[in-house]
């Protein structure tokens, strides 16, 4: 009987055992994880105190160390944000103001094997969106290329892009959100050697909203230091982009107060998270990103200008669809006229004339998801790349994502603009094939993700697409270049040559330099510069 008991006790004991995942102790305290076949999932680890109560809108304050044994199998809140978009999907426990956790994926055996590091910042406008997403998670990236992947909340809308002349007076002027980002950055680099990370080997990325957070961070005094490499996805605070003065951002939170009838910040603070977000009227993210004082000292455009912008490799991209302008423009010529005419502040004809567009049918082609996507965003993300291969000491390539995701198969679903979704007549009849790749589809593609959305019928072409966009994406984090086996070759943006290299990624993956295309964006850089300075 003593014998049965006593192996009754081993087998609880290593039952019990069982149960517990992996532990890894650092600077705040101990977290313990859970094991993917060896890839190790650290989730819902906090970098900064909750930003609440007194210290809503305040800069993220350091983490209180905790004793024991802080569990870290499930993701932590997710930033209170609109979810405009309609194809977020979050898996933390609630939306919540207290949302400033990080999740860790790393395959490191042991605490000194120093891999190299990807931190991922999602998009949503800078008003929603979480790194809870399935879309970005790392599994597949830190088990397939052996590099640990990191994604980290931030911040949004109010509660992280508000200004007001008492808050700058209180020493944050507003970018709240981006503090968050500068201050997990701060995090993985004084933390994740613990992960079996290299400190000195971070690269950052992100896609529209998170890489116009990209363009800011290489920028910023706070993070350009940090940094062994930056990709970009689709977004820049540059040419059209630029952050509004701090004055600027100031009159828009007091014009917003007043509007409401709170008088002071002590007023605002005492308002419940709930409260607060049912006051947001939704112009606090882009609209109010600024030159604060603190994250951003002046335009990221004068930084680039002046070399000062974080000198490592960098790998800057778009979608060679991003919007189409038949959204903008009810499908016709003339119909686009205003949005052309107010965009590049000249007649539609010119800008008509440099596109190819010459019939309304023009419009719903490859030429109009040109120009719609450098309305949108794309032309912003040239900008960037162009300033940067000019001043950058480090080498800089630059790719066009051009896969088109197969038609969506959700019943009363259809593709919505920045790569959302929107309700659709289930009886409506089907959308024709998509004939470019639209804002935002090229994130699973990227992460190895295309599992986690049901949204689309994926085939063998999009697995293909995703194992060459996958090698692309781990080759860089871990050498500082993109080229490698099964990658045609690619020389720098900043390389010699007339018209710089671009990489186009699709089925047949390609190098292009295209001078037509080329030209094209320095004729309307300089009507946009020109529209500009008037």
């Amino acid at each position: 009987m003593k014998a049965i008991t006593a192996l009754a006790a081993i087998m609880l004991s290593v039952s019990a055992m069982a149960q517990n995942g992996p532990q890894v102790t650092f600077r705040d305290g101990t977290v313990e994880g859970v094991d993917s076949s060896g890839v190790r999932i650290f989730r819902g680890i906090p970098f900064a105190q909750p930003p609440v109560g007194a210290l809503r809108w305040k800069a993220p304050q350091p983490v209180k160390p905790w004793s024991g044994v802080r569990p870290a199998k499930a993701f932590g809140n997710d930033p209170i944000g609109h979810n405009i978009y309609g194809d977020m999907v979050y898996e933390g426990p609630a939306q919540s103001e207290d949302c400033l956790y990080l999740n860790v994926w790393t395959p490191a055996k042991n605490a000194g094997d120093k891999l190299p590091v990807l931190i991922y910042f999602n998009g949503g406008g800078l008003v929603s969106g979480s790194g809870s997403e399935p879309r970005y998670q790392g599994l597949r990236l830190a088990r397939r290329g052996g590099i640990i992947v990191v994604t980290a909340n931030y911040r949004e809308g109010i509660f992280g892009f508000f200004t007001l002349p008492e808050l700058t007076r209180e020493g944050c002027g507003g970018n709240q959100g981006w503090l968050d980002q500068a201050a997990a950055i701060q995090w993985v680099h004084d933390n994740i050697a613990a992960f079996g990370g290299d400190p000195s080997r971070i690269t950052i990325n992100g896609e529209s909203a998170g890489s116009q957070s990209v363009c800011a961070l290489t920028c910023s005094p706070l993070s350009r230091d940090l940094l062994g490499g930056y990709i970009c996805s689709s977004g820049a605070v540059v040419g059209n982009a630029k952050p509004i003065t701090l004055e600027e951002s100031e009159k828009i939170g007091a014009a917003w107060a007043q509007k409401n009838g709170l008088g002071s910040l002590k007023e605002m603070r005492a308002l419940s998270a709930a409260d607060l977000e049912k006051l947001n009227d939704g112009q606090f993210g882009e609209g109010t990103k600024c030159i604060d004082g603190t994250f951003l000292t002046e335009q990221p455009e004068a930084t680039i200008l002046a070399a000062r912008q974080s000198q490592v490799p960098c790998l800057l991209g778009n979608n060679n669809g991003e919007i189409p302008f038949s959204a903008m423009s009810r499908g016709t010529m003339e119909g686009g006229k205003r949005a052309v005419e107010a965009f590049f502040g000249a007649p539609a004809k010119t800008i008509y004339d440099l596109y190819g567009i010459k019939t309304d049918s023009d419009i719903r082609s490859v030429k109009g998801d040109a120009l719609g996507g450098d309305i949108f965003i794309a032309y912003a993300t040239w900008k960037w790349a162009d300033l940067v291969r000019k001043t950058s000491k480090a080498p800089v390539y630059r790719y066009v994502y051009c896969h088109p995701r197969p038609n969506m198969q959700l019943r009363g679903k259809a593709p919505g603009l920045a790569g959302g979704t929107v309700d659709a007549d289930p009886q409506a009849p089907a959308m024709p094939p998509a004939l470019t790749a639209v804002h935002s589809a090229d994130i699973e593609y990227a992460m190895g993700n295309l599992s986690t959305n049901h949204a689309f019928p994926w085939g063998p072409d999009d697995y293909a697409v995703s194992e060459i966009f996958q090698q692309i994406y781990i080759n860089f984090v871990k050498y500082g270049d993109p080229n490698g086996n099964g990658i045609p070759d690619w020389p720098a943006y900043n390389s010699s040559g007339l018209v710089p290299p671009v990489m186009l990624i699709d089925v047949d993956t390609r190098l292009s330099r295209d001078a037509e295309i080329y030209n094209r964006y320095l004729a309307i850089d300089k009507l946009i510069q020109a529209k500009a300075s008037k």
